[in-house]
């Protein structure tokens, strides 16, 4: 009886373990940065159905063991996927105690929770994440710091330096972006900037400059670098859906060409995979814009815009993140951030022959996030490879 008990023990301990862990190998996921002001959680979710019509169902609520802030830039990121070499790893930023959260993705383990300097904060605007599979950046906005870290393996961080990252009109480094050497910076005030991080720790490249928007009230907020590096953009806080394109070809950020898109904030960007959409969360107005991008040219043309969205101004106030569904083509559908009381993840349908497009928002939207009472920023997996 005691051989046969212990085997029965084993055997429950290895179906507890089991069930406690999957494999992101080959699988679909989205993961929320929920920034509760007490104890943060990230929230998973599966995803099934089709590409265009993805239906996501709450899997798990991670505690990161920090705290959130309940606000921030809303084109920021705030949770990314980063390969250690070895694993796949979810950083998460804890804005409100001000450090990373480190998650082992297929167990969901908290590896640790890592910080900058003994003086970084992200008590202004939170803590804005970018990161390739060598470093992470997190820029501490309450201190006008942007941190380096190295990522090791375990889903663990080496933090390495910070460098100061202040705008032309005292703004604090928001959203930024990753591409080869170059990591591009918008601070919210009407100032951009790049730095060369070839040997991980930033190097300002001597840019910082207004944009060319900024001189009509247009100030860059979101950030979206090109596949093959040469043009960077800036989605607009604004009231015209304004996004301006810089060619950072030389190594560095030129003048900015601005386009007027419509109307609406244009604070939150994201290029479809294919490159030829680009993708807009009017972020007041509680619509999304899509236009048609020549990434040869780096010259935006009108598309189409949706209804406003299910619930807004009655349940959620703010649209957020915006992300691709898939890899492959236009994207599959469009995730959403809707940030309020009742935060959830929308989903909008994309359709278009390549010179007129309709967006219009799946029946079955939103999807509920209980754990956020002001949900940002999410991330899908697989994440876009660029």
């Amino acid at each position: 009886m005691q051989i046969h008990r212990s085997i029965s023990l084993a055997v429950l301990c290895w179906a507890v373990l089991m069930c406690s862990t999957l494999s992101f190998a080959g699988q679909h996921y989205l993961v929320t940065n929920d920034d509760a002001g007490g104890a943060n959680t990230a929230t998973l979710y599966t995803v099934s159905g089709s590409p265009t019509s993805p239906v996501l169902t709450q899997k798990k609520q991670i505690p990161t063991g920090g705290k959130g802030l309940g606000g921030g830039y809303f084109a920021a990121t705030g949770i990314t996927f980063v390969n250690d070499g070895q694993e796949q790893c979810i950083f998460v930023a804890d804005s409100g105690s001000s450090d990373v959260a480190g998650i082992v993705a297929n167990t969901q383990q908290v590896s640790g929770r890592f910080k900058g300097s003994r003086g970084d904060s992200g008590g202004l605007n939170g803590v804005t994440l970018a990161a390739n599979n060598k470093y992470l950046y997190a820029s501490f906005t309450g201190t006008f710091t942007i941190a380096a870290f190295q990522v090791q393996s375990g889903c663990m961080l080496k933090f390495l330096k910070d460098v100061d990252a202040v705008g032309l009109g005292f703004g604090s480094a928001g959203p930024m972006a990753v591409h080869g050497n170059l990591l591009v910076v918008a601070f919210g005030d009407g100032t951009i900037e790049s730095f060369n991080i070839a040997n991980g720790v930033p190097v300002p490249n001597g840019d910082l400059q207004l944009s060319t928007g900024s001189k009509n009230g247009d100030l860059p907020s979101g950030v979206e670098i090109t596949q093959d590096g040469h043009y960077a953009l800036f989605g607009d806080i604004s009231g015209n859906a304004t996004v301006e394109v810089s060619d950072i070809s030389p190594g560095k950020l030129t003048t900015t060409v601005p386009y007027s898109l419509g109307l609406g904030d244009a604070d939150t960007i994201g290029l479809s995979p294919d490159e030829s959409m680009l993708y807009i969360a009017n972020n007041k107005q509680g619509t999304v814009t899509a236009a048609y991008f020549d990434k040869t040219t780096g010259v935006i043309g009108p598309g189409c815009a949706s209804n406003v969205l299910k619930g807004f101004n009655s349940n959620w106030v703010y649209l957020g993140n915006l992300k691709t569904s898939t890899n492959n083509g236009l994207g599959g559908a469009l995730y959403l951030a809707e940030d309020g009381l009742v935060s959830g993840v929308g989903v909008v349908q994309l359709t278009s022959n390549g010179t007129t497009c309709t967006l219009s928002e799946a029946s079955d939207s939103p999807f509920s996030d209980p754990n956020s009472q002001s949900l940002r920023t999410l991330a899908p997996y697989p994440p876009r490879t660029f």
